[in-house]
């Protein structure tokens, strides 16, 4: 139809058709994505992409078969369903067995009523075995500078191979061979395009929302990262009576080392100080994140931790920093933090009356001589 009404080659079309498919895709992944993001689901983005991956791609080529099957063309469709299986091997970076494949190849062999010739068999294993090499090249040469060669080395060949298994089940003519071996490895150079542009648009919006939540002096969390959080977790603690804590701390006598020693040295003192806390912290539990709430001052979310809990914690970041030497040019600079911590209660409205309580406990460890653990 797209031939002899609109003069556009059915190729030119399969192109669209094709980058269409993988659009939508990446749109519907995207949204699941954000979508288990706002609910806070326990599953990480490389699992849904695994999965909703290989449902989708099994769905499409399952679909697009339906038209054929049974017929003596049964072949047409062939280098989409597998651009689809490339696009799982290569592109996906699955994480799961070979062997599971196996399940979803004799599915299809019987759907599509080829388990009794023998050039299925032979194109089925064919099938499997440019799967398991595509998956291996890519955990190897993904980032590699030859990785798109190495991605056509292997492509090519079994392009090659597959269509030459359809050629001697379906008995069409060489041309028609040549044709479509070409047209496979066509759509495998602008799949490899499509998808790094794409993934080179990614990567641009992560480094975005990651400097959008992060402190870039001290690669910690910034304010808007901790307003974001805290709204979450005080509305979570409130319906589920999950435990709460907040530990609130800033540099005493910060403001002597910048005017006595400059904004380089105070910078240094704002890193060391971070990096010690964080590490302090990973070594804890590698959950809890360290946020720069303000220019000295820095604060520590303990989602189900009691105070008890929570004290453990804040005494070993307590110590790790009040013991910390920070060398400069000129002398050796000794750094200690006053802290404020608390624990949410019930006449806590709001994150603000929470937060409201943590300092007035940090003010009091100021007050109070500064150095100090205020605990309430």
């Amino acid at each position: 139809m797209t031939w002899s009404h609109w003069q556009v080659p059915p190729f030119i079309t399969s192109v669209f058709f094709v980058l269409g498919v993988f659009t939508f895709y990446w749109v519907s992944y995207n949204w699941i994505a954000s979508w288990a993001r706002t609910r806070r689901l326990k599953i990480s983005e490389e699992t849904i992409n695994s999965w909703y991956g290989i449902i989708y791609m099994v769905v499409f080529a399952f679909s697009i078969q339906t038209l054929v099957v049974g017929k003596s063309t049964a072949w047409e469709f062939m280098n989409f369903q597998l651009i689809a299986i490339i696009f799982c091997a290569y592109f996906l970076k699955i994480h799961m067995p070979y062997y599971s494949l196996v399940p979803i190849l004799l599915v299809y062999m019987v759907f599509d009523g080829s388990l009794v010739y023998w050039q299925s068999w032979g194109h089925a294993i064919t099938l499997l075995t440019f799967f398991v090499v595509l998956n291996q090249v890519r955990r190897k040469f993904y980032d590699h500078r030859y990785a798109p060669l190495m991605y056509m080395a292997v492509g090519i060949p079994f392009g090659g191979m597959l269509w030459l298994w359809m050629k001697w089940k379906f008995d069409f003519a060489w041309l028609t061979f040549w044709q479509e071996w070409l047209y496979l490895v066509i759509f495998e150079i602008l799949l490899y395009i499509y998808v790094s542009m794409l993934s080179h648009d990614t990567e641009l919006k992560l480094r975005l929302a990651k400097f959008a939540s992060h402190d870039a002096l001290t690669h910690t969390r910034n304010f808007a990262a901790y307003t974001e959080t805290i709204e979450y977790l005080f509305d979570e603690s409130h319906t589920s009576n999950r435990p709460l804590t907040m530990m609130m701390f800033d540099i005493d006598h910060f403001k002597q080392f910048n005017d006595t020693y400059g904004h380089a040295i105070g910078d240094k003192v704002l890193q060391d100080v971070a990096s010690t806390v964080q590490t302090v912290l990973a070594e804890n539990d590698p959950k809890l994140q360290l946020y720069r709430t303000g220019g000295e001052e820095f604060n520590v979310l303990f989602p189900g931790y009691d105070l008890d809990a929570t004290n453990r914690v804040v005494k070993q970041v307590f110590m790790a920093v009040n013991h910390m030497n920070i060398h400069s040019a000129k002398t050796v600079l000794q750094v200690s933090i006053s802290v404020g911590v608390s624990e949410i209660v019930g006449k806590d409205q709001s994150p603000l009356d929470f937060y409201n309580r943590v300092d007035h406990n940090l003010y009091r460890s100021k007050r109070n001589g500064r150095m100090q653990i205020t605990t309430d």
